[in-house]
């Protein structure tokens, strides 16, 4: 039972297996979409504004909002096309969170060592440690440094699960008892909604997290 529940999340293999063309579809909007100002459009240029802006107040910069907030989007699209029936969540799975993690992490930490080596070496010894136990300090500071995308990605991953379990043993239980099934509607909707919002918040809290380590050089 339990190896059919979790076989839910497991990406179809063959010619035409098309499990992971949910992350195109920002690719697949029409250009009339961008070009015409829509209700729609405008909340969801005021949302990237407030996140530019956010991003701004943080680092003290403007160059990397761009690719901050693209990957805030991206995160956002793929979660929430997640939770439209028949359609594969991407962003539940290691190998989409990790790659993102894994690829911003590096970035960061190559640009770092390479430009800013000695503000690098700062942060493994925080201000006001006494002498003697600044080795283990470096030690800490620097696996806790190297876990960071791991520690994105499996945040990321174990949301989206979560949620989509739910409701999968939900759906699994009630599906037999119409009667059932219509009492517990509510509640089937608000995990909806839960879930809604939990796309968001991940999406949010991946690009923070990026944000704040980027901040660190």
């Amino acid at each position: 039972m339990m190896m059919n529940l979790f076989s839910v999340f497991d990406p179809a293999t063959g010619n035409l297996a098309l499990n992971w063309l949910s992350m195109l579809f920002l690719f697949m909007i029409p250009i009339s979409y961008w070009n015409l100002p829509s209700k729609t459009l405008s909340v969801m240029n005021l949302i990237l504004n407030k996140l530019t802006m956010e991003i701004i107040m943080h680092l003290k910069k403007s160059e990397p909002t761009i690719l901050l907030v693209s990957l805030f989007m991206f995160i956002l699209i793929n979660n929430i096309m997640g939770l439209l029936p028949y359609v594969f969540t991407s962003s539940a799975h290691l190998v989409f969170s990790l790659s993102m993690a894994l690829s911003m992490w590096v970035s960061i930490m190559i640009y770092g060592w390479t430009n800013k080596t000695n503000s690098m070496f700062i942060h493994l010894v925080p201000v006001g440690t006494p002498p003697p136990i600044m080795p283990f300090m470096v030690m800490i500071e620097s696996i806790s440094n190297m876990i960071r995308p791991g520690s994105l990605a499996v945040r990321l991953s174990a949301n989206m699960i979560a949620g989509h379990l739910l409701m999968s043993l939900l759906g699994n239980n009630l599906i037999n008892n119409f009667t059932i099934l219509m009492i517990m509607m509510w509640l089937i909707m608000g995990l909806m909604m839960f879930e809604l919002a939990v796309a968001f918040i991940q999406s949010y809290v991946f690009m923070t997290l990026s944000t704040l380590y980027y901040s660190e050089i």
